[in-house]
């Protein structure tokens, strides 16, 4: 039987869309907007918060419900006074107007909501470590150039408008001092007219700044970003044409170095580095107590040993596993120079197409594995195919793959212990966690 209309027939108009309704805002999704019901389908409003009683226009579908605008406010709950002036049109904080009390419970709720989803519930959730404003040490701006005008900001939310900032009170204040003088540099080098992004680090040796933008850098365009590196005190500037390609460095005055707990580590451009000091420090606690006395130590994901580095340090035989050769060789620097060569050992190896199975890791006696967004799907499948090891720390920046790679492990004879919230993104939707499993 023919399935569907003609080839090239459009879908009937949602006669839906373009309504005004009526609607009361009942909770905050896992994205931060408000969340109502009309006709039994999910209603999503930006910036509107539980108890909110609004008239709103239905703008577009959005999965299986409706995305909409607020034509009238009725009624509003209290809301709290937002840190930065760019916040409603900046994309980059959601949460700022929420009251504290009620943004520390919705943060924490995120890591039972996807558990719950899972079918994981009665687990100790521990009370939500919090993040400070000013604190955030990396950050990812766009840029675009109309004529001498730079814009140079974050995206608005689901748009590729950018809001011109000339503040951030997440980030540490080294960086938002950076954007003035960057603002102008950028008005005046060839390379900028094609628009594009930068990433500022701060390392502890110096600013660190990664320039993306297709159009390569002419001579005087290095001459300019060398200038800007020296007026500054900048401790590197790097460009790449895109994200897939490796960075080429612009001016290096110093090495990008940062501690993993007390050991030392020069960066490469480009390179991961958890979004705050405090909750890396939270994360390396949290993990050392999921895995105890364990000797032998598989860190997977192991980046530039953000990990790795300060359990070895404290006497744990480490093996770190990681795709990017960039990161291995500094996680190998890091280890010699530290005196650590003997208790770390690396392996440069893809775990998402190649993960580690359980033969491979028949001598570990504790897995660390701190993925990205997408969670360890293959990773996980491969450890629970056999007998895999006795404890398990899971680092998450995801409460959702975090939930789904849990009930795997639960499935195969796990028990889940703990899980610490860990508040890396203040005001965002985000939220890291570090879970201690135990067979």
């Amino acid at each position: 039987m023919r399935r569907g209309g003609p080839r090239g027939r459009k879908a009937a108009p949602d006669p839906a869309l373009g309504q005004r309704v009526d609607i009361e805002i009942e909770r905050i999704g896992r994205s931060g907007d408000g969340i109502a019901s009309h006709e039994e389908k999910p209603v999503y409003v930006p910036l509107a918060l539980p108890g909110d009683l609004l008239s709103v226009r239905l703008t577009k579908r959005r999965g299986e419900g409706y995305a909409a605008e607020v034509i009238e406010s009725r009624s509003l709950m209290p809301r709290r006074q937002p840190a930065c002036r760019h916040f409603g049109q900046c994309g980059g904080c959601r949460l700022q107007h929420l009251p504290m009390a009620s943004y520390r419970d919705w943060k924490r709720d995120q890591v039972i909501a996807a558990l719950k989803s899972r079918a994981i519930e009665g687990v100790d959730i521990r009370p939500l470590i919090d993040a400070e404003p000013g604190s955030r040490r990396r950050i990812r701006l766009a840029f675009q150039r109309a004529g001498d005008r730079v814009s140079l900001g974050y995206r608005q939310r689901e748009r590729q408008e950018i809001v011109d900032v000339g503040e951030c009170p997440i980030a540490l204040p080294a960086i938002t001092a950076l954007f003035e003088p960057l603002r102008h540099l950028l008005a005046r080098i060839d390379m900028a007219e094609a628009g594009g992004e930068v990433a500022i680090t701060a390392a502890d040796s110096g600013l660190d700044l990664l320039v993306e933008t297709r159009a390569e850098p002419t001579l005087a365009d290095r001459e300019g970003l060398a200038a800007l590196a020296e007026r500054e005190d900048l401790a590197r500037i790097a460009w790449r044409p895109d994200a897939r390609s490796e960075p080429e460095p612009i001016a290096a005055r110093r090495a990008v170095s940062v501690q993993f707990g007390d050991v030392p580590a020069a960066l490469p451009p480009g390179a991961f580095l958890q979004a705050t000091e405090a909750a890396e420090r939270a994360i390396i606690k949290a993990v050392a107590a999921a895995i105890g006395e364990a000797r032998r130590v598989t860190d997977l994901f192991a980046g530039c040993g953000t990990i790795g580095l300060p359990l070895a340090r404290r006497g744990h035989k480490v093996l770190a596993v990681e795709r990017e050769p960039a990161m291995v060789q500094t996680l190998d620097a890091a280890a010699r120079s530290a005196g650590l060569a003997a208790d770390v050992r690396t392996m440069i190896r893809d775990l998402d197409q190649t993960p580690l199975g359980s033969d491979e890791l028949a001598d570990t006696d504790a897995v660390v594995l701190d993925p990205p967004r997408a969670g360890a799907a293959s990773q996980i499948a491969a450890i629970v195919q056999g007998r895999g090891p006795k404890t398990l720390a899971m680092v998450s920046c995801n409460p959702a793959t975090f939930a789904r790679d849990a009930r795997a492990l639960l499935d195969a004879g796990y028990r889940l212990a703990w899980v610490q919230p860990i508040d890396a993104f203040l005001y965002a939707a985000e939220i890291e966690l570090v879970a201690a499993f135990h067979r």
